[in-house]
């Protein structure tokens, strides 16, 4: 196997790894370690942050024509962003007790495999349609926030409602929209997320309220975004 092949394939493993974090966080979180199973959580986000720099840069699409990296990246991001936050949520009590606290669960899985499947969930300029299962974020910030499970019912069905929203996000790392805050402030929110999750189950909800001014630019600019693109 030749030098370039070998890279490619390092490259997918790379974010095939993520799967086995996903794994390892909702074991985690079963035997009630949530400040540790979030950890393994950030580092799939992290891994996903990075693998598509790292798959342009070994050209794995033409060294590996005959592996879809792509999908291998949705079937990842599918268990890490969607299925393990949701079940963390439920097996943590963040969500009504009973039937109706797993509908309530059911609906993000259903609506993201939806998102997942669209053939336009990104699009070539480089914005995804809908709200982009961000459920990982989500639902950490119900822990952050101690938010209690009526409210964080009505946040999980208003958002699995705004996957068919077509409204446009940025793709944080390839949309050069507000490029500059997104690659300065981006990683500031995510160490200071980081830091707000070694001290689980403690809560410094300050500090927890000023790191949503990131995504809180992240969604104005997707909405300005999205405006533009319509005239």
């Amino acid at each position: 196997m030749n030098r370039a092949r070998t890279l490619a394939w390092l490259v997918h493993a790379y974010t095939a790894f993520g799967s086995a974090l996903g794994f390892l966080a909702l074991v985690i979180a079963v035997d009630g370690d949530v400040r540790l199973a979030f950890f393994c959580l950030w580092l799939a986000m992290l891994i996903d942050c990075t693998d598509g720099a790292l798959a342009r840069a070994a050209q794995v699409k033409a060294v590996l024509p005959e592996f879809d990296g792509a999908r291998l990246d949705d079937i990842v991001d599918y268990l890490t962003y969607v299925f393990v936050p949701i079940a963390i949520a439920f097996l943590g009590d963040r969500l009504p007790a009973g039937a109706v606290g797993a509908t309530v669960a059911c609906l993000p899985l259903l609506a993201s495999a939806y998102g997942f499947a669209r053939t336009d969930a990104k699009t070539t300029d480089h914005m995804f349609t809908g709200f982009p299962s961000y459920w990982n974020v989500v639902v950490l910030y119900f822990y952050l926030l101690d938010t209690g499970p009526v409210f964080n019912a009505v946040m999980l069905v208003f958002f699995a409602a705004m996957v068919f929203v077509p409204i446009r996000y940025a793709y944080p790392s390839r949309n050069p929209a507000g490029a500059s805050v997104t690659f300065t402030a981006g990683p500031a929110w995510s160490l200071l997320v980081l830091y707000l999750m070694t001290l689980l189950p403690e809560t410094r909800p300050g500090l927890a309220w000023l790191s949503l001014l990131f995504p809180a630019w992240y969604v104005g600019l997707s909405l300005y975004l999205t405006a533009r693109r319509s005239e």
